[in-house]
C-alpha cells in the first residue's frame, strides 16, 4: 500500500475538501482519501501508486492546483499493535 500526500492550492472550506475527495474517489481506486483546507493537503491511501500527472490532472479538473506530491509506503496500523512484542 502507498500513502500519497498532495499539497493543494485553492481550498477554502469543507465543501472544497469534499469536492477534491469525490474527484479522487471517482478517478482512482483508493482505500481512503482525506483533505484539509487548513493544512492545504490531501492524503490518499491506495493499494498501488498513482501516476503524479494523473493526480494533477484530476485535481485541476476539480478546480484546484497541486503544488507538491509526496509518496511513501504505507503500513496499516493494527489495533493493539503497540502492545505486541
Amino acid at each position: 500500500m502507498v500513502k500519497i500526500t498532495l499539497g493543494i492550492e485553492g481550498m477554502a472550506c469543507g465543501m472544497c475538501e469534499a469536492h477534491i475527495n469525490e474527484a479522487v474517489r471517482n478517478a482512482f481506486q483508493v482505500k481512503k482519501v482525506t483533505s484539509s483546507h487548513t493544512k492545504k493537503q490531501t492524503v490518499i491511501i491506495a493499494e498501488k501508486d498513482i501516476l503524479e500527472q494523473e493526480l494533477k490532472d484530476t485535481v485541476a479538473k476539480a478546480g484546484y492546483s497541486v503544488i507538491s506530491v509526496d509518496s511513501e509506503p504505507y503500513e496499516k496500523k493494527e489495533l493493539f499493535s503497540a502492545f505486541r512484542r
